[in-house]
C-alpha cells in the first residue's frame, strides 16, 4: 500500500515514514502543499496524511482542488485545529478523518488500516432504485452512475446493509467512522446531505428517512 504525506515539519514527517514503513508500506513525503498536489495527481496512493497548514497551497484547498480529479483516495487531516467548525470545513473538502495533533502513532495506524479493509464478500445492494456494485464501489439511481466520496459511500452502504432499522448517529459514529469517544454527531449531517442531493432524495423522502433526535433508517419500499 503508498501512503503520501504532505507535511511541513520535518520531525513529524521523518517519525510517521519511519513508523509507516516498518508497517510495510511505501511511503512518500513532501513538504510543500502545491508539490504534494502536483504529486498526488500524477502518481496513485492508496492513502493521503495531509497536514493542514503548508507552504504554498494549504491543506484545506489541497483537499478542494485533488477531489476535484479523485473522488476515492482516502485524506486523513493531521492537524491542531479541532473545532467542529473547523472539523466540518475539511470534511466538507473532501477529507474522509480527522485527527488532532499530538496523536499517538498507534492510534494513527488503526485509522489508516480501516480504509485499507477488504472490500465485502457479496457483490452488490440496493435500496429501491438505488444500486451500489461493492466490487467497483460505484453507486448508481436509477441506472445513472453517481460519485460518491468515500466517506459518502461507507454511510450509504451502512445504512443499506442496516435497512428497516433505525441507526443512531451515535451508532454511525462509533461504526461508520470508527470513533468510540465523545464526538459531535453532526458531521453525520452533512454526509447525509451530500448523498441525498447527489441521489436526487429530498429530506422528507422514505427511501432514506431522517428519525427526529435519533438518526436514520433506510426502507426497501418495494
Amino acid at each position: 500500500m503508498k501512503i503520501l504525506i504532505i507535511e511541513d515539519e520535518i520531525g513529524i514527517s521523518n517519525f510517521l515514514k519511519q513508523g509507516l514503513e516498518e508497517e510495510s508500506y511505501t511511503v512518500t513525503v513532501i513538504d510543500d502543499g502545491a508539490k504534494g498536489l502536483s504529486c498526488a495527481t500524477k502518481h496513485d496512493f492508496d492513502l493521503i496524511l495531509l497536514d493542514w497548514m503548508l507552504p504554498n497551497l494549504s491543506g484545506l484547498d489541497f483537499c478542494k482542488e485533488f477531489r476535484k480529479q479523485n473522488k476515492v483516495t482516502p485524506i486523513l487531516f493531521l492537524t491542531a485545529k479541532d473545532t467542529i467548525q473547523e472539523t466540518i470545513e475539511g470534511l466538507k473538502a473532501g477529507a474522509n478523518d480527522y485527527i488532532k495533533k499530538p496523536f499517538s502513532f498507534e492510534e494513527l495506524l488503526e485509522r489508516i488500516k480501516i480504509h485499507f479493509r477488504n472490500a465485502e464478500s457479496c457483490d452488490s445492494l440496493t435500496l429501491g432504485f438505488i444500486k451500489v456494485d461493492l466490487n467497483t464501489r460505484r453507486v448508481f439511481s436509477n441506472e445513472n452512475e453517481v460519485v460518491l466520496t468515500q466517506r459518502e459511500y461507507e454511510l450509504l452502504v451502512y445504512l443499506i446493509k442496516n435497512k428497516g432499522k433505525v441507526c443512531s448517529r451515535n451508532q454511525i459514529i462509533k461504526d461508520v467512522w470508527d470513533i468510540h469517544f465523545e464526538y459531535d454527531t453532526g458531521v453525520i449531517d452533512v454526509f447525509m446531505n451530500a448523498i441525498r442531493k447527489k441521489l436526487n432524495l429530498n429530506k422528507d423522502e422514505e427511501l432514506i428517512k431522517t428519525i427526529r433526535g435519533v438518526g436514520y433508517i433506510a426502507n426497501n419500499l418495494e
